[in-house]
Parts: C-alpha cells; structure tokens; sequence
C-alpha cells in the first residue's frame, strides 16, 4: 500500500515510524521524477533535500512551527507532504500549483521566494516578530551552500547571530548553487579531509576495524561518527560560531539515523543555531546525478533516458548572444565577461570554453558582479555582465550608482528579457525596461530577431558608455544570418512599413507580431505603419514623430510593464515633439504580478500576440467592441498548455 497517499498533512506523517521513512522518500522521488519529466521544473535539487523535509515535518509542528525554504525551488516533497499532492500534476502550468513556496497556496508556505539569498533574513523577520508576540513556535530556515555567496545570507546571520534568540539554520551543502560553487566560501566548506593521505588513512582504518570480531562493525559507524564530528570541530564550525551561531555537523542528510537525532538535538539548543547538511543533488535519479546542471531546472524529458523529449529546432538567442560574444572577443582583447553563479542558464558556458582565463563566476552576488564589472572597466576593460533580467533588479543600486554615473563601458546582456513561462511571478522579466531607461547614460535595446540581436551586441561593446541588450527566453526566429555583426546607429529606429492610418510601434519580440497585424490591416483597407523602435533609449524621437504626425492612431507594443516602460518613453517623445492630435494606446504587461504559464499562452492572454495587436487597433479606430478577456484566452487551454518550452530553462 502506498504511504504517501496516506498523507494529507504532516499530522498523518507522525504516525508514521521512522523505519517506513525509506518507503516514503523513494515513493517522493517517483512522485517528483514522474511529475517532472512531464511538465518540467527543479529536479535534481529537490531530489536533494527529501529526506531532510521528511525529517522536518517529523519534528516539528508545522504550520505553527515555521519553515522557510531560501530560493523554495527545492520544495517539492514540501508540497506533497502538505496537502498538495492531489494538485501536484499541475505542477507550473497556468492555474496549477507554484514552482516555489506560495503563501496563497498553503499556509505551510510562509515565504514567496524564488531568488537566493532571501531566506536567512525573512526568516529571522519571523523569529524577531515571534519575540514581539510573545510566541513559542520554532523558526526553521533551509539554505543552500550557493546562497553562501550571497552577500544578503551574510547579512542575515550576521544580524541574527548577534541577537542570541532561538533560531535554527540549516545549511544544505551540496557543492552546487545552479553552476559549481565557486570562490572562498565554498572552498571553506570544501577543503576538510580531501587529501591523499587521509583519504588512503580512512580506506585503510576501516578495513581494519571491519575485521575485529563481533564489534567491527560497530566500531566502524562510531568512527564514521567521530569523523563527522571532528570535521566540525577542526574546520567549517568556526566561521559560524564567529558570526555568533552555535555550529553543528556535518552530518548526512540522507541517513536517518544520523539526520533524525541531529535535528531533535539542535531543535532543542537556545539561541542562534547552524546545523550543517551534506546532500547529493539528484540523488534517486542517475542522470540528475550525472548532470545536476541541467536537471536543476529542466524541461520534459523521456524518465528512462533522461534525455530532453523534444530536440530544440533552432538556437535560443541566448546561444545567438552568446556566440555573437564570443566572435567579437576574438577580436577585441578587452572584451571579459562576467556571471552570477549562471554561467550555463546565461549561455556563458561557450565563452568559458574559448576564453577560459577572461570570464569571472562571482556566484550569486549579482551586486558584486556589477560594480565589479565597473572596476574592470575603469581600468580600459569592456566588461559584459550577463544577467537574467529578474536578477538584474537585486543589483539596481550598483547599476546606477557604480556604472552610469560613472559613465562606464559596461555591456548588460538581459537574458529572459519578458514572459518567462512556467516560473512565473518572480521570474519574468517584466521591469528592466522601466528601471533602466530613466538612468542618465544608460542605453536600453532590444532586438526584433536574432540577426539584429548579433548587431545590438557589438553596438553595446563598442559603445563607451553602459548598454544594455535585452533578449527573450527561448527560440530564435530562424531568420537569415549576416556573417559578422556589425554596430548599428545610436538611438535610430527601423521603419518597416509606412502608413497613413495607424502606426504601431513596436520593440524585442513583438515587432514581428505587429508586422503581421499591421497585414491583415492592411487588407481591411487601414494604412499601417510598423516602427521597429530597436532603442528603448536614446529613443529614436525624430522617426517617431514623422511617423505619428501622418496617421490619426498610434499604438506602442513591449513585452514589458506599461508602467513606466516602452510605451511611456513613446507618450513622452509625442508630448515633446508637438503630437497632439492623434489618439493612443499603449499595450503591454498590467500593474500586476504576472501568473505562470506558457509564453505563447501568457502573450495571447495580455494582448501581445497579432491577434491581440490587430483588435486593439480596430478598438482604438471604433470598428469593434473591446475583446473580454475570456476571448483573449485560448478556446483550449488543454491543447495549449505545452510541458515546457524546446530550449529549457
């Protein structure tokens, strides 16, 4: 009989003995690969922690005792343990379950996270307002190695360990963030009993006490056990207990027997404690562990192979930026490039294997990486920074403050520049155009296609000044490649169509979807123009006001928020140029949160498709009534909702 479905919340697993807890783990890992392999998501670091969030669950009395998961992209079994396994097949599609914690979705969430580094910090936020209350709960924070890097972990144990109140950090150590970990700290934590000579100590001490009659056996777990604690005691403990955190471990986090009384006994300490896990990513899947990279967050693929289901029919422009990259470093020397802990999601992996000694892994320290880049580039070099775009917004201080003041030439490459898909709310790319048009300096592009893309990157690395080049998660448009890129003209636009009607102006992605609307216009007999505005700035004004000083109607298309965005700068060009005389409509991304969901599905449903284009102009020139929502969603949302896109995540 199956244990898991015997669960419906932790309640049900405190009636379980710790002897059925192997079953249980293994019917988890099914449960997750199953799921996974169909719709896409987090695998390999949920595969990590399963027997540690069984282990909580046990323990503690959750949802009074509260649990916080630092980044939550390793909260699968959470899930399932509380309450959630009925809807755990909707796993990140539209209208399903969350890929991360939720607090909407279950009071068992009790954070929204889905960028390292925040967990230490909000979580100490609960202690301290437990404190305020006058409560007794437990405050639980889960925080991987990687999140290490991040400067904001440090500051929440810093602040945390010098205020001596209850409070249990669990350090899940893996070796890995998304890329390797990389820089001190990891080295720190790494450096312990890895030599030849204590290695071989320990093959042959084991072997040894393996041979004593009838206590062997046990003499080799006390001194597994003794080991454990003298790594404690010799290396990784002290950073900790200097930041005021009594330290404990490290311990297996895949051993019950070793995990189960580690925890009662830390949960029971007073004051600031750091209790130090070692998982293996992936572990219960062989190609996870073989390649946690990829299966961190992957897209469907065949469970028996592991190998992606669908074959990707044409390069992502990350590859396309990438390899544009990489073209002009061969000729420019002074060309570094610089990524947080992303070097494979970013597509910097290419560049690594050409210039192995000019590109930087800072980890995930996205303001370190910016001013960073900003002292490289002080010193004559061009710097490239690249960053998704959800990630960019941490390092805003340092973009405005250390790069554009300054002037310098620093190259942002904004990877998932708009809708992301099946991450959701804090991931998609929605700000960037709106935080960095208003900044003195600072140029913002976006290309309509991947020909254009390899243009906008050697215009950003030769400008002497920062730039920044957004492109979309996904594929390429298969369009004709010139061979070399080559810098186009600062802040000018493209008109691809003229007009004497209507005048769409459009930037990044939907330019295309705009030129086929402006089509089927056309053969209604409405003159359409079409602006490929490239700039978001320097804003091509004079092109725009030409263009909108002929027509009655203009209408502006980002795949950004309205706020403050593309079409703003476009009100504000019209406004000074003297256009008042022609009615507007800007169309992107609401004052919202933006749910997950597919990316074509989330276009369709925001008006950022031809379609939704054509009928906001034919609502803008009074020839139809404005479309409901409900018509802006597919007539089949089932056969629409694909498991994951062609390239992954």
């Amino acid at each position: 009989m199956s244990i898991l479905k015997t669960i419906q919340s932790p309640a049900d697993l405190k009636r379980l003995s710790p002897a059925q807890f192997p079953a249980l783990c293994q019917e988890l890992r099914e449960q997750i690969i199953g799921v996974v392999s169909n719709v896409g998501g987090h695998l390999a670091s949920n595969l990590g922690v399963i027997e540690l969030t069984v282990a909580l669950h046990y323990l503690l009395d959750t949802p009074k005792d509260k649990i916080v998961w630092d980044t939550s992209n390793q909260a699968y079994a959470h899930k399932l343990l509380t309450g959630r396994r009925e809807q755990f097949h909707t796993l990140r599609q539209y209208g399903g379950m969350s890929g991360f914690t939720k607090r909407e979705e279950s009071v068992y969430d009790t954070f929204n996270a889905g960028h390292a580094g925040t967990g230490v910090s909000a979580a100490y936020g609960m202690v301290a307002a437990r404190e305020q209350l006058a409560l007794k709960n437990k405050v639980v924070c889960v925080v991987g190695d990687g999140a290490m890097t991040a400067g904001m972990t440090l500051e929440g144990l810093h602040h945390a360990g010098g205020l001596d109140k209850d409070f249990l950090v669990i350090l899940n150590d893996n070796q890995m963030s998304i890329s390797k970990n990389v820089g001190a700290i990891s080295s720190y934590l790494n450096r312990t009993f890895t030599g030849e000579f204590y290695t071989k100590m320990r093959e042959e001490t084991g072997h040894l006490l393996g041979k004593i009659p009838h206590i062997g056996h046990d003499m080799q777990k006390w001194a597994r056990r003794a080991e454990e604690l003298a790594k404690g005691a010799i290396l990784p403990g002290l950073l900790f207990e200097e930041l005021g955190f009594r330290y404990a471990g490290p311990i297996d986090g895949h051993n019950f027997e070793h995990l189960l009384p580690a925890l009662e006994n830390v949960l029971k300490m007073k004051g600031p404690v750091l209790l130090h896990v070692i998982t293996k990513k992936g572990l219960g899947y062989e190609p996870a562990v073989k390649n946690p990279v990829w299966f961190h967050a992957c897209p469907p693929f065949v469970r028996e192979t592991g190998v992606p289901a669908k074959k990707a029919a044409r390069p992502s422009y990350t590859q396309i930026a990438i390899e544009s990259l990489v073209k002009l470093a061969r000729a420019d020397k002074r060309i570094v490039a610089i990524t947080a802990a992303m070097c494979e999601g970013t597509g910097l992996n290419i560049f690594e294997k050409e210039f192995p000694d000019r590109i930087y892994d800072v980890g995930i320290a996205e303001q370190h990486a910016v001013t960073f880049a900003a002292g490289l580039a002080t010193q004559g070099l061009r710097p490239v920074v690249a960053l998704y775009s959800t990630f960019l917004q941490r390092a805003y201080d340092q973009v405005v403050h250390d790069v554009a003041t300054q002037n310098l030439p620093v190259t942002f490459c904004i990877d998932r520049g708009g809708l992301v898909a099946e991450d959701g709310t804090t991931h998609h790319g929605a700000f960037d155009y709106a935080f960095l048009r208003h900044m003195p300096n600072m140029v913002v592009m976006a290309p309509k296609d991947e020909n254009e893309l390899q243009h906008m990157m050697k215009t950003c690395v030769q400008h002497d000044g920062p730039a920044s080049v957004r492109y979309p998660r996904g594929l390429s448009l298969g369009v004709t490649m010139d061979e070399e890129p080559k810098a186009l003209p600062m802040g000018k636009g493209e008109l691809l169509q003229e007009g004497t009607d209507v005048a769409i102006i459009a930037i990044g992605v939907p330019v295309w979807h705009a030129v086929t609307a402006a089509k089927r216009l056309e053969q209604e007999g409405i003159s359409t123009a079409v602006v490929n505005a490239r700039f978001v700035k320097p804003l091509d004004q004079d092109l725009i006001v030409e263009v909108a000083k002929k027509v009655r109607y203009v209408v502006t298309v980002e795949e950004g928020c309205k706020m403050g965005g593309f079409g703003s700068a476009v009100l504000e060009a019209l406004s000074d140029g003297g256009v008042t005389d022609v009615r507007t409509k800007v169309l992107g991304l609401p004052d919202w949160y933006i749910e997950q969901g597919p990316q074509d599905f989330l276009r369709e449903r925001y008006g950022l498709t031809a379609e939704g284009i054509y009928q906001s102009v034919k609502e803008l020139i009074g020839q139809a009534p404005a479309p409901s929502r409900e018509q802006r969603t597919l007539a089949s949302l089932s056969d629409r909702l694909p498991h994951g896109d062609e390239q992954g995540s």
